[in-house]
């Protein structure tokens, strides 16, 4: 059957798709969730082809509402860090085992946010060191192209700091955007885009940009301290579902 024309498909594809929308919005991570829901129906890479030109176009509208709001500093040593590891995962993506990624990326994110749960991580913000910055970014980039498990790693480095709401909306999806676009010719590379997987997106284009509208809209009206509180817990679900996942393809592989 037609991937188009597939109503389970569509019944898993329009929620990941809203999912995905409010986290280009500004809720960083959740989109996370899309690829994987989006695969219980169809091959894992058909998913993420299907999404991958969905994300361009959303980074392209997100990125311009934000273009304002950044942290230089941050985009700076993030992307030097990102092309490292986006060049690393294409390298060894025949080598490594994506169940394996998503596991060690879900104990980082999750220890994480224990331990600035428990009050380990000093309440007052601080600029981390400039190599954190290329380290986090450079698994950021690797995990996020060979597991689409990005965020964890970023937030690590990003969420101490404490900057204001919108300049941490922005500069997220801003490095986001710039990962999104070098993993085109990784995916290119694999011969994933096919004239199904880009009718299909197309398809399903117009609900990714009104939920992206509307995750701007809201972000924007969500008080600072409220944002921070969300994106912790967000952060620590994802990382809890990255272990899940992860060590159930372990067990399926074993």
């Amino acid at each position: 059957m037609s991937v188009i024309t597939d109503p389970l498909f569509y019944l898993l594809a329009i929620p990941a798709i809203t999912i995905l929308g409010l986290g280009k919005g500004g809720f960083s991570g959740i989109g996370m969730i899309s690829t994987p829901l989006i695969a219980l129906s169809i091959p894992p890479l058909q998913a993420a082809a299907i999404v991958q030109p969905i994300l361009i176009v959303q980074d392209a509208i997100s990125a311009w509402v934000y273009r304002r709001d950044y942290s230089a500093w941050n985009l700076k040593v993030l992307l030097v860090g990102g092309v490292v590891g986006v060049g690393a995962a294409w390298f060894l993506a025949t080598y490594l085992n994506d169940s394996h990624v998503r596991i060690m990326v879900g104990v980082i994110g999750v220890s994480f946010v224990l331990y600035t749960w428990l009050g380990r991580v000093p309440a007052e913000p601080r600029r981390p060191h400039a190599a954190t910055g290329v380290f986090c970014g450079a698994l950021a980039g690797f995990t996020s192209t060979l597991a689409q498990a990005g965020a964890p790693p970023y937030q690590v480095f990003m969420l101490p700091q404490k900057l204001n709401k919108m300049t941490l909306v922005g500069t997220t999806l801003i490095f986001f955007a710039a990962l999104n676009w070098m993993k085109i010719a990784a995916y290119s590379a694999l011969g994933q885009f096919t004239l199904e997987t880009l009718a299909t997106s197309a398809l399903l284009m117009p609900l990714a940009v009104a939920t992206n509208f509307f995750g701007i809209w809201l972000v924007r009206r969500v008080p600072n301290a409220t944002f921070y509180k969300i994106a912790y817990v967000f952060m620590f679900l994802i990382s809890l579902e990255l272990i899940r996942s992860g060590v159930l393809d372990v067990m399926r592989g074993a």
